[in-house]
């Protein structure tokens, strides 16, 4: 692409901030914080396209499903329509966020929001071994009782309950790549891979099927940065820089890192903890080895001086 492009990532529990602060009014405060960093990015000359995590809102969407279920009978929404529909609550608040600082600032830029479905393999690994816990807590008898009418998988989790758990496939292809595109070429700021993307397989007509999945939303929109050839990608998460050893006596913070580096750290699989700094780093690694530029890791707040070389972490290739 000709303009300079960065894919954004923001982890969804960004924007939930605490326990106390998960309503619907309290996601979109924080929404709020973080268009004024992205607009920031506009201002500088950065053409963006803005990615989300979803992991607490399709989890609020489950539990009370669940419970609408249970009171008064209510059929619980296939995953697949969850990730949609948090896909359009989110967007609609980073979207009128965006809308709303570009108007402060004067700027004249339209932004647009792409339900954006993710194309997986029906024959990944991981819908043999699902692993990803959903939903709210069930008893035993409950949890059986989901297993005979619905084929869910559940596990018993730590004796708090059983729980439903899902595959996390690989992203595979992005179905509304040539959109985004064309909705970035022509200088529209992009909300996208909401999630990962909704989990999607070809059946054997070449159609297109909704799948019980979650996909990992750092994977998504590294495929989406590789896909559009960007010049960045920004993963927003709930740290200011990646640290070695994290929680413990030997952690240390990173300024920066190699490609080089970060595959060797990643691959001795002691620096880095599977559910929540690891998969960044694989993400980061595989945008810059199909050519990307550059990969930062950081906070929403410090998004502007990250960019600056002052805070965050950078890998280079």
């Amino acid at each position: 692409m000709e303009k300079k492009v960065a894919v954004v990532a923001i982890g969804g529990n960004s924007l939930i901030k605490d326990k106390a602060h998960q309503s619907c009014q309290d996601q979109y405060q924080a929404a709020k914080e973080t268009a004024k960093h992205i607009v920031s990015m506009i201002e500088d000359g950065w053409e963006v396209v803005v990615g989300h995590g979803n992991g607490p809102q399709v989890g609020f969407l489950l539990q009370k499903a669940e419970l609408a279920e249970k009171m008064i009978g209510l059929a619980v929404s296939p995953l697949d329509v969850c990730g949609a529909q948090s896909q359009g609550q989110i967007g609609y608040m980073l979207a009128q966020n965006l809308q709303n600082e570009l108007q402060r600032q004067g700027i004249r830029k339209p932004v647009a929001c792409v339900l954006e479905q993710t194309v997986v393999d029906k024959k990944d690994p991981a819908f043999t071994n699902p692993t990803k816990p959903i939903g709210g807590f069930m008893t035993e008898d409950e949890a059986k009782a989901k297993v005979a009418s619905e084929g869910w998988t559940v596990v018993e989790d730590a004796g708090r309950g059983w729980r439903r758990v899902v595959a996390s496939p690989l992203p595979q292809e992005i179905v509304e790549l040539d959109a985004i595109k064309m909705l970035i070429q022509s200088g529209i700021v992009t909300i996208s891979i909401g999630g990962g993307g909704i989990p999607v397989v070809r059946n054997a007509d070449g159609d297109l099927e909704g799948v019980a999945a979650v996909i990992d939303k750092d994977f998504g929109n590294s495929l989406l940065a590789r896909q559009l050839n960007a010049d960045l990608l920004l993963i927003s998460t709930a740290v200011e820089k990646v640290a070695l050893s994290f929680g413990t006596p030997e952690q240390r913070w990173l300024d920066k890192m190699t490609l080089a580096e970060a595959k060797t750290l990643l691959e001795e699989g002691k620096h880095f903890k599977s559910g929540s700094m690891a998969p960044k780093i694989q993400a980061c690694i595989w945008f810059l080895e199909a050519g990307g530029k550059q990969a930062i890791i950081t906070n929403p707040e410090n998004i502007g001086r990250a960019l600056k070389g002052e805070r965050g972490t950078l890998i280079t290739a």
